[in-house]
């Protein structure tokens, strides 16, 4: 995917009405501070579009990026963040969880890991709830520049055990450091999400 432009179109908070798009949208979910904002700058090709925070918990709407003017990015609020009260995380997962029933256009989510280290009790409860609202997720195994190139494989099998995850699945390492994994999440996206939208537009 070569970015020839990007808009930050629509930024949706708990209240928000939610854009009726007329083009595919992918949307990114993942564990507070587990890289989503630096993956999606890596996919959009800037340093600093998606704002990247220290403190966990930072995206607290749901950001449509606009790409090329031919499909959208959708960044999803982080989940997990422990300083955030009960009532607080109810409300984004009661946003997020409106978004994947609301949305007519959304073609693939993609569920962030890390891949250092076992998934977690949250991340296990985001990858069942996304499979019960009907969506396979792609998982992206980020943060992959912090172990050995020999644990890949391993990691990645943890992964999958920890999650359960159904067969046939996808997984992607993904570092935002030497950005391996990119060209492979684009190259998914338009094969599988991109030209199928484009063939049932032209039929």
């Amino acid at each position: 995917m070569i970015i020839r432009n990007i808009n930050l179109e629509t930024v949706c908070g708990i209240t928000s009405t939610l854009p009726k798009n007329d083009k595919p949208e992918i949307a990114f979910a993942g564990k507070s501070n587990v890289g989503k904002s630096s993956l999606i700058n890596a996919l959009m090709n800037r340093k600093s579009y998606a704002r990247i925070s220290a403190t966990p918990g930072k995206t607290q709407t749901i950001n449509f990026y606009n790409i090329n003017d031919e499909m959208y990015l959708v960044d999803l609020p982080g989940y997990g963040y422990a300083k955030v009260s009960q009532q607080e995380k109810e409300k984004w997962g009661r946003m997020i969880e409106r978004y994947l029933h609301t949305s007519g256009r959304l073609r693939a989510v993609f569920l962030l890991i890390d891949i250092r280290h076992e998934p977690s009790a949250n991340d296990r409860l985001m990858y069942n709830w996304v499979v019960e609202q009907g969506y396979n997720p792609i998982i992206i195994a980020t943060k992959l520049d912090k172990i050995k190139r020999s644990q890949v494989d391993k990691h990645v099998k943890m992964l999958r055990q920890g999650l359960g995850l159904l067969p046939g699945t996808k997984v992607i390492p993904f570092s935002a450091v030497t950005k391996q994994g990119r060209d492979d999440i684009w190259d998914l996206v338009e094969r599988e999400y991109l030209d199928r939208d484009t063939a049932q537009e032209e039929q």
